[in-house]
């Protein structure tokens, strides 16, 4: 059966629509109104070979916050519905990216629990037009509404530019890993039976 999801959001401050194939080929279609932010989530989509198609309509009049932060939250939730019941997926994954000066380590477990650590501090407060405070907010959003156990750290950095563009291109990476199926696995990858 094909890993897909389809999501509509809509509230006040954000119309958000999304589909998401995991087992796709790394195609892209992303508009949400902040430049840096679509070739992120493009850069997410080439490393992990996910499809992913996100049209956003946000207050960007206000700022970019209700954009960056509920994209995350429906991108969390199109992989929580992709995934279905995680049956023969490795679960686990971890990816180390360089990225020229940055490095960055992202580490996925799809256990069915939240928990997000973030460890890096950025020089500057925008990347051409998104706040690099609003980087953390997405990846918070994801991991929760994924009900994934999430790590970013960044091992060294300088440039913003590189250090963000490293997180997502290692999220994908790692996502791809954790969502791959393992032939030895039967069932789900938990001694308790589940992955909820």
């Amino acid at each position: 059966m094909p890993r897909t999801a389809a999501i509509e959001r809509n509230t006040k401050e954000t119309k958000i629509k999304m589909e998401l194939h995991l087992d796709g080929a790394g195609k892209s279609d992303v508009q949400t109104g902040i430049g840096f932010f679509d070739h992120m989530l493009e850069g997410f989509s080439k490393h992990g070979f996910f499809d992913l198609t996100v049209r956003v309509n946000g207050d960007l009049e206000v700022d970019g916050h209700h954009t960056v932060e509920d994209t995350g939250i429906v991108l969390g939730t199109a992989i929580r519905e992709a995934l279905g019941d995680k049956t023969g997926i490795k679960r686990y994954g971890s990816f180390i990216l360089p990225m020229d000066e940055s490095l960055c380590l992202c580490a996925v477990d799809l256990c069915g629990r939240p928990y997000f650590s973030f460890d890096c501090a950025f020089q500057t407060e925008r990347v051409g037009d998104l706040d690099t405070a609003l980087v953390r907010e997405f990846f918070y959003a994801v991991s929760y509404s994924a009900g994934m156990n999430l790590h970013l750290k960044m091992i060294s950095g300088g440039n913003a530019h590189h250090m963000i563009e490293a997180m997502f291109k290692a999220f994908g990476k790692a996502l791809d890993e954790a969502v791959s199926y393992d032939p030895r696995v039967k069932g789900v990858l938990s001694t308790k039976g589940a992955l909820a």
